[in-house]
């Protein structure tokens, strides 16, 4: 990215860029970062920021998060918070794989305990969790079941004997988002989203064992909290509503086209950012529409953890429960969801768009589980399958700076197809046994689209979160094993 003089630093990792910078900007764009990740972005962000810094409705300024990378109409790490009544509702502000989340779930055991059953546990993993494009999950439904499932969320895993109690108080939501209208969903989602609970999909979608190395506690008090301690193996996978929230983005972004100008007036520099009036009818409906892809997702992770269960429990003779495996938290990245931020001193309902960003509510906020009031909620950022993943918290920083939002992961820094000219997945499968991760993949060049250089350094873009006060780190994790969708 090439700074402008129209580009203003306010602090060591804030950068803001003016108004004036492109006719039609409502607010100022800021993207968070050092200015070494900021350097790196592709031109593609700054371009699509300002873009999304245009729309009706946005309140102080369009945000990037510190693993920016561009997207469709919005840039990955993209922030954006509408008046709720003079605001806009965008497909291309939420992402076609609504509520892509990641989850984390601890283990009683120790990686001496676990790593001689590694391949064996991880082959199994690969089995009963499937992956891959068109993959599809043990849970066979008629539609009207699966109506059941878009609309309950995690609430229909535990009626069907999928969850524990405890997992839905510890996921985003409690599992499942109030407003959810499987009525406002087309048939051809509904179908496409019949035979895909309980399964990863494709792309940087994955399901990782980790271990939490003594060096990479940074803040122990939060860490034991958080059930975590030294050489401990934990899990953690990340996917979303699969083929049928890309549906539903992709049936609305068509409504939005055909309503947008000549319904509403709605001019915008770039069709990806589609949009329409969150209280208008179109917007209503895809609300409604979206959070049934946010139940379908928190579902499909919630179905994943009970197989994942049945494997540990096999592979080491025990019960889920004797083996402690207890979700730490489940968190989305993609959604937009109506808050209450101070805008002028004063507390407003916005429609709060996410994209490839975390919500990182500070300590004491009422949407958290009582065990995390003191600290703050749990932020889950996945690495690449070489470098590592983190464990943060969110702060009273983020609630003042980015209406509570903190970056996802890493964020790519070259496309799939370089990825696949530069890199050999049968290649890099044998150079990461050769370091102790063992990695089982649907297919070689999906891998090759996943190694460790097609991503940022994801300890600079922790520590850029940490430096602007927006999130704070508590464990790092390694990888030993991984299942690559």
């Amino acid at each position: 990215m090439v700074f402008g003089d129209k580009v203003k630093q306010l602090s060591e990792t804030i950068w803001e860029i003016d108004p004036s910078y492109k006719e039609g900007m409502r607010v100022p764009a800021r993207i968070i970062g050092t200015e070494k990740l900021i350097r790196e972005m592709d031109d593609a962000v700054i371009e699509q920021i300002t873009n999304v810094a245009t729309l009706p409705g946005l309140l102080r300024a369009a945000y990037c998060m510190p693993d920016g990378h561009s997207g469709y109409g919005f840039p990955i790490g993209g922030v954006a918070a509408m008046d709720a009544e003079k605001g806009v509702i965008s497909p291309g502000g939420i992402g076609f794989d609504i509520n892509c989340g990641m989850r984390l779930v601890r283990t009683d055991l120790t990686e001496a305990e676990v790593a001689p059953k590694l391949t064996e546990l991880v082959d199994l993993l690969y089995t009963r969790v499937p992956a891959g494009v068109g993959s599809k999950g043990f849970v066979k439904l008629a539609p009207n079941e699966f109506k059941e499932v878009i609309a309950e969320g995690s609430q229909w895993c535990l009626k069907n004997g999928y969850a524990w109690p405890e997992d839905l108080a510890l996921t985003e939501e409690s599992g499942c988002i109030a407003g959810a209208n499987p009525e406002k969903v087309s048939q051809k989602a509904i179908d496409r989203g019949l035979s895909q609970i309980g399964t990863l999909g494709s792309g940087n979608h994955y399901l990782e064992v980790q271990v939490v190395r003594e060096g990479n506690i940074f803040d122990r008090k939060m860490a034991e909290a958080m059930g975590l301690f030294p050489n401990q193996v934990v899990v953690m996978f990340h996917c979303g509503s699969r083929g049928f929230g890309h549906q539903v983005a992709t049936d609305y972004l068509q409504v939005f086209l055909e309503v947008m100008a000549a319904k509403y007036g709605i001019k915008i520099l770039d069709r990806e950012l589609a949009c329409a009036p969150f209280r208008s009818p179109e917007g209503r409906d895809y609300f409604s529409a979206m959070k049934c892809g946010l139940n379908m997702s928190f579902a499909n992770r919630q179905t994943i953890l009970h197989r994942i269960r049945e494997c540990f429990a096999r592979i080491f003779g025990k019960s889920a429960e004797a083996l402690g495996m207890r979700m730490i938290y489940d968190v989305a990245h993609n959604t937009a969801k109506l808050e209450r931020h101070p805008i002028d001193g004063k507390s407003r309902e916005l429609l709060v768009h996410r994209k490839g960003a975390t919500r990182a509510f500070g300590p004491g906020h009422e949407a958290l589980p009582e065990r995390y009031q003191p600290y703050g909620q749990p932020v889950i950022i996945g690495g690449s399958m070489e470098t590592g993943s983190y464990l943060l918290v969110g702060t009273e920083g983020a609630m003042k700076e980015t209406f509570g939002s903190t970056a996802h992961g890493s964020g790519r820094t070259m496309s799939r197809t370089q990825a696949r000219k530069q890199f050999r997945g049968d290649r890099l499968q044998k150079e990461l046994r050769a370091r102790g991760i063992y990695v089982r993949s649907a297919s070689f060049a999906g891998l090759a689209e996943e190694a460790g250089p097609t991503y940022k350094d994801i300890d600079e873009v922790v520590d850029a979160c940490e430096r602007a006060g927006i999130s704070r780190r508590v464990v790092k994790f390694a990888p030993i094993g991984n299942v690559k969708g």
